[in-house]
């Protein structure tokens, strides 16, 4: 196990923006940066990043946390996983402890995959460097292709020998588990016997965008008509294909700096063109272009230009992907290569200065592009100039009309003019299917929303009138003032307030913790007092934020980053001071004390007028009226110190 000490060396040297930056495009607006969030689609940036609290909240789906969460959240690590990682990103050696076997166990099956494929991709690289067979025929392919060393080494290049049990037989001995090798997609079992899938292949590692290895591409060398040209790894819980791209970890930084990526199809394609200095570049590796591989190119940029060959199978394909970049707001251009060629065997005859520009010179619009290749297969066909329509239309509706109408607006006169339709109709057959997507998105929400179960337990209450249990359903309890208690103690804990001493012993001293209802609100109060208890300190909020339970965490990003901070234009330019956070803490704290006092004050009022309606006893419904005044009294006072938010 990781020694506590070292966890905390880690969370303390890690750097919230330069970690989150190798996997997201960060802007910087303010004091914060923002982004796309990486976590759910959206077209406009919710996702804020506060380097000075350490801390990251989505306003869109809602997730948040410190470095820790976002490295967990987005390579779906254990905590401890996610540790790892950064140590090994800022180069810090762990102590660590003999931890129990049951631990060890669990760690080792949630590991085992990775472990796996790295093993495997080191065997595969040391038989192309150092055996006969892998040197002459692994890397006779790859000096074919002109692959230079220091290119194969980058991808991780290897070879696995022409036997049927070269590949198992090592990984065997080494005590790894045959049902995992078969899992990974690294040997099959036939009879009960266990032989190399990847016999007699040269090996492509299929890297994760922090350079785990997820699987593996394999190329058969050999002519044959039984054995397909290409095996790559099954699916299993590493290895996603339609959310991965091949050559992402290698080009991430270059994408994100050029702002645009270029997509090919193929392992060779992105190697040649990394080879070439063209580096800002992944492939789809064989599969039609997903949701989940465009949501990876958006954390970086969105402006993609698709490179396909420029035969038919090419054009195919290249036009499976372009509704789908459109809907997810890219700048989607596409070049078509010369017939017979592709990006490798281009750059690899033409050079680097040829390819890019050709590339700058053949970009092609999307809808200019479907228009010519629509109108040339449809030629006089008035049933299929009537599908083109169509065609045309849907991918039109795929442009986001909120943020790119003037787009859409040229897209439909261009269509409309080169089709030789009214323009109103076709308006009219854009709006159709803009309507039918919205109301799928709205079902499909209604579903979701049906299908959601609450993640807190319903609170309960017996009616004194009828005796019947009330159950609430705590989705509809907020406990608002409660959260904000929490803010101001996580906030502001530390900092003096008049004769209580400081912000914490006030609270301590006013709030009865009997009267926080919300579980989670309250195991974090009750954490913070023992904390003072044990230590004679005050836990500071990265205690919180970097918490091992992730509820805690998400929770202490949540009251912790601010989403509204006045515009610096008003002092700059305006000389308008706006004071905010620390510069009127007190007077925060004032009211939230009050509003927490009023919301409990408004109960006894609530209890006292029930008593009231049902005594019956003439003095003490005089006794009821003269508190009844005083409640009210009170809630006037405390009305003069509430600030309304």
């Amino acid at each position: 196990m990781i020694a506590p000490e070292s966890i905390q060396q880690v969370i303390n040297r890690s750097d919230i923006v330069d970690v989150i930056s190798q996997f997201l495009k960060l802007r910087k607006r303010g004091t914060n940066y923002i982004a796309n969030c990486p976590f759910h689609n959206e077209k406009s940036p919710s996702f804020n990043v506060n380097p000075a609290k350490g801390i990251y909240k989505c306003f869109g789906c809602g997730k948040g946390g410190d470095v820790v969460s976002f490295v967990e959240e987005y390579e779906k690590f254990s905590f401890v996983e996610a540790i790892r990682w950064l140590a090994n990103y800022y180069q810090i050696e762990l102590n660590e402890t003999e931890a129990p076997e049951e631990y060890k166990h669990h760690q080792q099956i949630e590991e085992s995959l990775r472990i796996i494929n790295e093993f495997a991709a080191t065997y595969f690289q040391d038989i192309m460097a150092h055996n006969e067979e892998g040197q002459l025929i692994g890397g006779g392919y790859f000096r074919e292709r002109g692959f230079r060393q220091d290119i194969i080494d980058q991808f991780r290049l290897g070879y696995c020998l022409d036997k049927w049990d070269g590949f198992v037989t090592e990984a065997l001995s080494k005590g790894y588990s045959q049902e995992l090798l078969e899992k990974a997609g690294l040997i099959k079992v036939r009879d009960g016997r266990p032989y190399d899938n990847y016999k007699g292949r040269v090996i492509f590692p299929i890297f994760s965008a922090t350079g785990r290895i997820l699987g593996f591409g394999a190329r058969i060398l050999k002519k044959t008509d039984h054995a397909p040209k290409y095996v790559n790894s099954p699916e299993n819980e590493l290895y996603v294909k339609n959310k991965v791209l091949y050559g992402l970890y290698q080009s991430r930084q270059s994408i994100s700096k050029q702002d645009e990526c270029f997509l090919v199809e193929g392992y060779t394609d992105v190697i040649s063109l990394h080879q070439a200095g063209v580096t800002n570049v992944v492939a789809s590796s064989g599969t039609s272009l997903t949701e989940g591989q465009l949501k990876l190119i958006s954390n970086l940029t969105k402006n993609l230009t698709i490179l396909y060959d420029g035969d038919a199978a090419g054009i195919k394909a290249a036009m499976r992907g372009l509704d789908m970049a459109l809907a997810e707001s890219f700048n989607v251009k596409l070049v078509l290569l010369p017939d017979g060629e592709d990006p490798d065997s281009f750059v690899q005859q033409s050079g680097a200065e040829a390819f890019k520009d050709y590339v700058a010179a053949h970009k092609r619009d999307v809808i200019g592009f479907r228009l010519e290749v629509g109108m040339a297969e449809a030629g006089n066909d008035p049933m299929k100039k009537s599908q083109l329509v169509n065609e045309i239309a849907e991918t039109i509706s795929k442009i986001n009309k909120t943020e790119d109408f003037t787009l859409q607006q040229h897209y439909i006169r261009e269509s409309a003019t080169q089709l030789q339709i009214d323009e109103q109709g076709l308006i009219n057959l854009v709006n159709k299917f803009i309507r039918e997507r919205l109301q799928q998105e709205q079902r499909q929400q209604e579903r979701k929303q049906a299908q959601d179960v609450p993640s807190e337990e319903p609170f309960a209450y017996v009616d004194e009138e009828t005796g019947e249990s009330i159950v609430i359903d705590v989705v509809q309890k907020d406990h608002r003032e409660e959260w904000q208690l929490l803010r101001i103690l996580l906030e502001y804990g530390d900092k003096p307030f008049k004769d209580a001493g400081t912000v914490a012993q006030l609270f301590f001293e006013t709030i009865d913790l009997d009267l926080i209802e919300n579980t989670l609100a309250k195991r974090m109060v009750t954490e913070y007092h023992e904390y003072w208890a044990q230590n004679h300190l005050l836990p500071d909020q990265k205690y919180f934020t970097s918490h091992i339970d992730r509820n805690i965490r998400q929770k202490a990003a949540d009251l912790l980053h601010t989403h509204h901070v006045p515009s610096l234009n008003w002092h700059e330019k305006h000389r308008i001071e706006v004071l905010h956070g620390e510069q009127i803490y007190e007077e925060e704290i004032e009211s939230t004390f009050a509003y927490f006092e009023l919301k409990l004050l408004r109960r006894l009022l609530n209890e006292n007028m029930k008593q009231m309606q049902q005594e019956k006893d003439v003095q003490k419904i005089v006794t009821l009226m003269k508190a009844h005044q005083s409640l009210k009294q009170r809630e006037k006072e405390l009305m003069t110190i509430v600030i309304i938010r």
